[in-house]
């Protein structure tokens, strides 16, 4: 939520126990109307994994898939797990990956009983989504501009 609130997005966490979608993400400004290709409000899906060393992937059931705009898949890296490891090493920072729906849909998994979306081989295409570059494809479906400070004097 820090992050895109960041970015001016105001970001909210929706009721409990609420089916599809965690976050609800609205225009800053309450006067804003939306333009033909922008939406009043963006729901966002977030999954998370805290491992540096995790197999990339995560689960999402196929009835959610409808229920959210975007999802926001985090890679907390706090440590490697795998095998004989115990956290103590691999820590690295943060990554984000904003992922449309329609992306989800292409890469999601159902013939597991996990259903799950699996990001190791996809590096490259996944890319342009990770952190502010993918917070902005949420700015530019609200119609959210970087804030600028406006000087008087004529200043840039």
């Amino acid at each position: 939520m820090g992050h895109l609130m960041r970015r001016n997005i105001l970001a909210y966490k929706a009721p409990p126990n609420n089916e599809g979608y965690d976050l609800i993400c609205i225009h800053p400004d309450p006067r804003h109307r939306p333009a033909k290709n922008e939406l009043p409000q963006v729901r966002v899906q977030v999954k998370s994994r805290y491992a540096t060393d995790c197999d990339r992937g995560f689960p999402v059931k196929e009835s959610s898939l409808d229920a959210f705009d975007f999802l926001i898949v985090t890679f907390l890296n706090i440590g490697k797990f795998y095998g004989r490891n115990d956290g103590k090493i691999g820590a690295r920072e943060p990554e984000f990956y904003t992922l449309s729906r329609d992306f989800i849909r292409e890469h999601h998994d159902a013939t597991s009983s996990w259903q799950k979306v699996k990001l190791r081989k996809l590096e490259a295409e996944i890319e342009p989504f990770k952190n502010d570059d993918g917070f902005e494809l949420i700015a530019k479906a609200l119609g959210v501009f970087l804030p600028q400070k406006i000087r008087l004097d004529g200043m840039p």
